[in-house]
């Protein structure tokens, strides 16, 4: 494990009103591949910052990033602040101990498809219901970029590669239902280089407290070039994105003129599809809302396929929950002012103990 702290002097520190995109930018050589989807994002990343760290009032010795193993775990080396690069899937565990125990911190994680939801899909798990409050960026490309190739825990069914020739017989997972069904409080998805979207996204998820996932789906021109295309390609965009807007319609088209809708199914049950909207019934078409404290809809819009429907982007879930650093704070008081503070030593010669 590595730790960076690149000028950074805590005793001379500018501003958090002051900063501009040169001061989170490090002087390391960027070992991403040409053209690489990745770059785009930590331009973004580099340019937010400034902004977050004005609104939020936050020096940047207290911003740090926390990463796997993976082409997206090189990503502290790039931001000219603290960060951590850790081990293969463990991103989550460091930065929970991190935050924790340095509640003034604000701190990112980034992985990958493959570091976060395969060897580390147990901490990201955790790490969610657990409603650690850090700001968690995975970049899903659907492959293993740095080992050269191979399939990924979200690669498409039939995906041939080095380690699947014939075509994998596996099923993708889903990142954003797994982040549902482990009850993160704020879940988001954006897209590498829609630059707009993605620095809105990066903007709300700095201001949330909790739980923070975000999905950017992210081109690896080497490996997995164009695995988005279908939907993000200028061609085709507007008939196969939704940029979700809460409290409004959900709907999409170059006059937003199609709607998600529930409508009657040949089984004669209601089922989601789409409708035009000046057709549609309005009180069929699906309305928006992240601050549900339910997680049907944002479930239901994580599970669309996108063969079939169009790809939603933005914010899926926005809400309050009690953190946890603060709830472990409560009950240390607690229990310290009922039995006083301890002495570690006579707690560890107590209780189940024997000799040898």
């Amino acid at each position: 494990m590595s730790v960076k702290a690149e000028s950074v002097n805590t005793s001379k520190s500018k501003a958090s009103s002051s900063y501009t995109k040169k001061d989170f930018t490090s002087d390391q050589n960027i070992r991403w591949c040409p053209g690489c989807g990745d770059y785009s994002i930590l331009a973004q990343m580099q340019r937010v910052m400034p902004e977050i760290c004005e609104e939020m009032d936050i020096p940047k010795e207290n911003i740090v990033f926390v990463s796997g193993i993976g082409c997206s775990s090189r990503f502290p080396y790039y931001m000219n602040n603290y960060g951590f690069h850790t081990i293969h899937g463990r991103a989550p565990t460091i930065a929970t101990g991190l935050r924790v125990s340095r509640p003034d911190l604000q701190v990112w994680i980034v992985t990958g498809d493959g570091d976060g939801l395969s060897i580390g899909g147990n901490h990201l798990m955790h790490c969610l219901r657990r409603n650690i409050d850090v700001k968690i960026l995975l970049f899903n490309n659907r492959i293993y970029g740095l080992t050269k190739g191979q399939y990924s825990p979200t690669s498409e069914m039939g995906k041939k590669t080095k380690s699947s020739p014939f075509g994998t017989i596996e099923k993708p997972i889903n990142p954003l239902s797994i982040a549902i069904a482990s009850k993160a409080s704020f879940i988001a998805r954006a897209v590498d280089t829609d630059a707009t979207n993605l620095r809105d996204i990066l903007l709300k998820t700095a201001r949330h407290r909790g739980s923070a996932f975000v999905e950017i789906l992210q081109n690896c021109n080497v490996f997995n070039d164009k695995a988005f295309s279908s939907f993000t390609d200028k061609t085709v965009k507007e008939d196969r994105l939704i940029y979700l807007k809460d409290k409004e319609p959900i709907t999409f088209g170059k006059n937003q003129e199609k709607a998600l809708a529930m409508v009657t199914g040949e089984s004669g049950l209601k089922e989601v599809g789409i409708v035009n909207t000046n057709e549609a019934d309005v009180a069929d078409i699906l309305v928006h809302d992240e601050s549900s404290p339910g997680t049907a809809l944002a479930f239901l819009l994580a599970q669309l396929d996108e063969a079939e429907y169009p790809v939603p982007l933005g914010v899926f879930r926005n809400i309050s929950k009690p953190l946890y650093g603060e709830l472990l704070d409560e009950q240390i008081t607690e229990v310290t002012n009922q039995k006083g503070k301890g002495e570690f030593f006579e707690h560890l010669r107590s209780g189940d103990i024997w000799t040898v």
